[in-house]
């Protein structure tokens, strides 16, 4: 996984792109999928990422991210 990770990111730079925006990508993706990995409970999905219910909630709208329990689109 290591150096599947230093390949991405080396292409990342190399297309230059920036890391506020590498950043934000990556964490609309993790949540995204732990979101889904908790059948949509924002609850159990906040505790599994580590981070307040109430941030997660930000998070998804900054996102817009669809956030309806049992939603997968």
């Amino acid at each position: 996984m290591k150096d599947q990770l230093e390949s991405l990111i080396g292409m990342m730079v190399e297309r230059g792109i920036l890391l506020e925006e590498a950043v934000g990508e990556f964490e609309k993706k993790f949540i995204k999928r732990v979101l889904d990995r908790s059948d949509g409970n924002q609850s159990r999905a906040a505790r599994v990422l580590g981070i307040h219910r109430n941030t997660l909630s930000r998070k998804l709208d900054e996102y817009r991210l669809d956030h309806r329990p049992g939603h997968r689109g």
